[in-house]
């Protein structure tokens, strides 16, 4: 069992920069690969970042590339997702999750809010 917390979110104009973390409870948070997803009121839960267990591996959601940078530090438990150029249609909740096999992420944190104005 992993608990994963994260946290960062908040208000922003479009345009300005936010950073989440997401700080799991087991020092086994460095086999795990971990992603960071979003969902939006009204629309389906999307997978915007993923990093693999050793951050060699790296997705974006093709709307986040350029904008979103996913990292990792194995030492301290935690995830990030440094998020550039914000625009109102990354307004959601952003989760983070640890991945326990092929696209199946079991253990999931209470998610943070980020709302992006215009």
């Amino acid at each position: 069992q992993v608990q994963l917390v994260e946290s960062g979110g908040g208000l922003v104009q479009a345009g300005g920069s936010l950073r989440l973390s997401c700080v799991a409870s087991r020092r086994t948070f460095g086999s795990y690969g971990m992603g960071w997803f979003r969902q939006a009121p009204g629309e389906e839960r999307e997978l915007v970042a993923a990093i693999s267990s050793t951050g060699g591996s790296i997705y974006y959601l093709h709307s986040v590339k350029g904008r979103f940078t996913i990292s990792r530090d194995n030492a301290k438990n935690t995830m990030y997702l440094q998020m550039n150029s914000l625009s109102p249609e990354d307004t959601a909740v952003y989760y983070c999750a640890a991945r326990v096999g092929p696209q199946e992420y079991a253990y999931w944190g209470q998610g943070t809010q980020v709302t992006v104005s215009s």
